[in-house]
C-alpha cells in the first residue's frame, strides 16, 4: 500500500480520498476548508495543516482543485508541491482546467524531476462516491502505468489519452459534446410537449431510434422516463450548471486558441450562462430545460 498526499478534499476530492483509504492506502489530506479536512480525518485519513505537509513522504500526490490558477499555485508557488515533494514522487492532477495550464505545470514538474499526469474525471459526485469515475489521462506511458493502480482505486474506466494535456483536452471535448446534446434533447422534449406528444412516448421511440444519446437515455431532462435522472429529484445536482458552464468556457477558450469553429459549443455556453443567471447554477445542468421552456427553479414537464 502507498502513502498518498491528497490536496483538495471537496465534493469530488473527499470521496475520492475515502476510496483510497478503503483500498488500504495511507492518505495525507489537505483542504483550505477545515470542515473538509475534518471529514477526511473522521474517515481515517491524516489531515495536515498545509499542502506542503500533505506531500511530505508521499509516493503519489493527487490534486483536485477548482481552476488552472489554483493548480499552478499549488504546484509551482511558494511552499508548493514541486518544492515540497520527495524525489520520484508521481504527481497526478485530477482538476478540470485549461489545457495550457496543464502543460505548463507538467513542464515545470518535469524540469524538477517529477513525472506528472493530468487526469481529469467524468462521473460527478455520484461516480466519485461509488468509485466508478472515468479518468482521462495525459502524460508519459511509464508514469501512466505507475499511476494506474492508484487511479483504479477511484475509478472504473481509466484511459490513457496521450501526452501531457491530452487528458484535459479529452475532458473538455467530451463535456462540450454532452452540453450540446443535453440542449438538443431538452428542445426535443419541449417541442413534443407543445405538439401534444407524451414525454414517455417520445422517450420510448427516440431512445431506440436515431435520436438516442446518453443525455437522453441516462440523464433525461424531464421527469418520468429515466427514474435515476436529476429531473426526478427536483434537479438536485449530479453535475451542476456551474460546473458544465465552466467546462463549456474551457472548450471555447481551447477552440479559440487553436482556431477551430465550434458554434454549437458556443451556443451551449451561452444558454447555460443564461440558465445559471436564472438561479439554477447550483442545480443539475439538465435544468436548462426549465430555462428553455420559460420556467424556473425545479418546475417539471408534464
Amino acid at each position: 500500500m502507498a502513502t498518498i498526499g491528497f490536496i483538495g478534499l471537496g465534493n469530488m476530492g473527499g470521496p475520492m480520498a475515502r476510496n483510497l483509504l478503503k483500498a488500504g492506502h495511507e492518505v495525507q489530506g489537505f483542504d483550505v476548508v477545515k470542515a473538509n479536512a475534518d471529514a477526511h480525518a473522521a474517515a481515517g485519513g491524516i489531515a495536515t495543516r498545509t499542502a506542503a505537509d500533505a506531500v511530505k513522504g508521499a509516493e503519489f500526490v493527487i490534486t483536485m482543485l477548482p481552476a488552472g490558477e489554483h493548480v499552478r499555485s499549488v504546484y509551482t508557488g511558494e511552499g508548493g508541491v514541486i518544492g515540497a515533494a520527495g524525489k520520484g514522487t508521481l504527481l497526478i492532477d485530477s482538476s478540470t482546467i485549461d489545457v495550457a495550464s496543464a502543460r505548463v505545470v507538467a513542464v515545470a514538474a518535469g524540469q524538477a524531476g517529477f513525472p506528472m499526469l493530468d487526469a481529469p474525471v467524468s462521473g460527478g459526485v455520484t461516480g466519485a462516491e461509488a468509485g466508478t469515475l472515468t479518468f482521462m489521462v495525459g502524460g508519459p506511458e511509464q508514469a501512466f502505468q505507475r499511476g494506474l493502480p492508484i487511479l483504479q482505486a477511484m475509478g472504473k474506466n481509466i484511459v490513457h489519452a496521450g501526452a501531457a494535456g491530452n487528458g484535459q483536452a479529452a475532458k473538455i471535448c467530451n463535456n462540450m459534446i454532452l452540453g450540446v446534446a443535453m440542449i438538443a434533447v431538452s428542445e426535443g422534449f419541449l417541442l413534443a410537449e407543445k405538439l401534444g406528444l407524451d414525454a414517455q412516448k417520445l422517450f420510448d421511440i427516440s431512445s431506440k431510434s436515431s435520436g438516442q444519446c446518453w443525455a437522453m437515455t441516462s440523464y433525461c431532462p424531464v421527469p418520468g422516463p429515466v427514474p435515476a435522472s436529476p429531473a426526478n429529484r427536483n434537479y438536485k445536482a449530479g453535475f451542476t450548471t456551474a460546473m458544465m458552464l465552466k467546462d463549456l468556457v474551457l472548450a471555447q477558450q481551447a477552440a479559440a486558441a487553436v482556431g477551430v469553429a465550434t458554434p454549437m459549443g458556443a451556443l451551449a455556453q451561452s444558454l447555460q450562462s443564461l440558465n445559471a443567471a436564472t438561479g439554477q447554477a447550483g442545480l443539475d445542468f439538465s435544468s436548462v430545460v426549465n430555462m428553455l421552456r420559460g420556467g424556473s427553479g425545479s418546475a417539471g414537464l408534464s
